[in-house]
């Protein structure tokens, strides 16, 4: 390996000095701690305490919020909080009071009786997940403004890392303190946690928010189309606001990417399908396999994390010193590509060497998968619709997997665990023409802009 190679790849570590990079890694805490708290540990209590396993079924909804969060996220945008935005500024003004909506919604799970008041604790967990959601909105935002595009690899990093040491907070964390003391104490320390967040954001500053001619020149049109319509007074004022928070936010991107936006969309909505595949068989697999817990909790759980921060850490200082271009591309063949050692593993039975090369591979590739495209994404965005934009693509990242995981299971069982690895690595393909295809028409290192001059001379609407 060339020795210079090896100089900018250690020279890219330096982008986690910054105080920003630094300051994401508690608000990845922040926003990763409620997750399971509304979800996977909230079940656990509930059926800890002999709550029947129908009425969890229907609480699980709550956690719907996070995959409808698009749907609010244009307010976030574009609603200020009395007083609080002037103090804090836009978006730590939304982050601190998603925050206090989520440690108080806490509270009042630790304080309700769910066998008891069935319909409060219920109530108390959608406040939660609805401020969590929110709070994922306003961070993301925050996270994208924040720093410059070759920082954001490391600032995805920095922000997986709080979040997953989060969720182990939050699960295992969370079950320890209720085996040693009770439910009450665990989710009532989970509140205080979130105090993490609260002063990280106290003690931030407030990105700048950066608006180009071109957003002002789009969103004068809509004024000036509907002045020269029947609009009027609040007609007008609600008319223009609704359209502004949420059709100028899809519009823009459009306009900014025109033909290219459609082959973009494909690639957010195909990147991550071999890994959600992998994920959500990963378990059964090792099982039918002959692992026994103990070997998948201590290899595929604890030291997988290990290795999925590390591919993290390792992705955002290759995008600080390389760009997210190269990284993109290397990324959506490789985290594929590695789900082959499973089908390898599949053949030679449950050989824990075998188990443990295969975790390195997947789980760090993973982990540098995960840096690059939320740079890649973030680089997407326009800052004057970053929380609308960035939960449209969030949301596809993810949407499109999660629906046709549902179908894996009849597929393991139908072509055995060694076929279907091989047609999840196969399912990687669209996602690195589609990379290949983002060089020539849409590269990742030089987002489009549209033409100032032009903007400001189109017709309107």
């Amino acid at each position: 390996m060339p020795q210079s190679f090896i100089l900018k790849f250690l020279q890219g570590f330096q982008v986690y000095r910054n105080p920003r990079v630094i300051g994401m890694l508690f608000l990845g805490f922040s926003a990763g701690l409620p997750l399971l708290l509304v979800g996977g540990t909230f079940t656990a209590w509930l059926r800890d305490l002999g709550v029947e396993l129908a009425t969890i079924g229907f609480l699980s909804w709550v956690g719907m919020a996070h995959s409808i969060k698009v749907l609010w996220a244009p307010i976030v945008d574009r609603t200020s909080i009395p007083l609080l935005t002037r103090w804090l500024g836009w978006r730590r003004s939304w982050m601190l009071v998603s925050q206090m909506s989520i440690a108080g919604a806490l509270l009042g799970m630790a304080l309700t009786d769910p066998t008891q008041q069935q319909w409060l604790v219920a109530l108390w967990a959608v406040v939660a997940a609805f401020g969590s959601a929110t709070q994922d909105i306003s961070v993301d935002a925050y996270r994208v403004e924040a720093a410059e595009p070759h920082e954001q690899g490391g600032m995805a990093a920095s922000y997986v890392t709080g979040y997953r040491v989060a969720m182990l907070m939050a699960s295992a964390g969370a079950l320890h303190i209720a085996a040693v003391g009770s439910w009450s104490l665990a989710y009532g320390t989970m509140a205080l946690l979130m105090g993490v967040g609260m002063v990280t954001t106290l003690i931030s500053s407030e990105p700048k928010n950066r608006q180009s001619a071109a957003v002002f020149a789009m969103e004068a049109r809509v004024i000036g189309y509907l002045d020269r319509t029947k609009h009027s007074g609040a007609r007008k004022n609600i008319t223009a606001w609704l359209i502004g928070a949420f059709v100028c936010p899809f519009a823009d991107f459009f306009q900014r990417y025109g033909k290219a936006a459609l082959v973009i969309l494909l690639f957010i909505a195909t990147f991550r399908i071999s890994d959600i595949f992998m994920g959500v068989m990963a378990n059964p697999f090792y099982l039918d396999l002959g692992f026994t817990k103990s070997q998948i909790a201590n290899i595929a759980a604890a030291f997988g994390l290990i290795m999925t921060l590390s591919g993290a850490a390792v992705g955002g200082a290759l995008v600080a010193r390389f760009g997210i271009a190269r990284m993109l591309l290397f990324t959506a063949f490789m985290a594929p590509a590695t789900n082959l050692t499973f089908a390898g593993l599949a053949i030679i039975g449950p050989q824990q060497p075998g188990l443990v090369a295969a975790i390195i591979a997947d789980n760090v590739t993973g982990g540098m998968a995960i840096s690059v495209f939320i740079a890649y994404l973030s680089s997407l965005t326009n800052t004057a619709y970053t929380a609308t934009q960035y939960a449209l693509f969030s949301s596809l990242m993810t949407l499109p997997g999660q629906f046709a995981a549902g179908f894996t299971g009849l597929l393991a069982e139908h072509v055995g665990w060694v076929g279907f690895f091989l047609i999840t690595a196969g399912t990687g393909a669209p996602a690195i023409i589609l990379a290949a295809l983002l060089f020539r028409i849409a590269h990742p290192d030089k987002p489009a802009r549209i033409d100032e001059d032009t903007a400001q001379g189109q017709t309107a609407p």
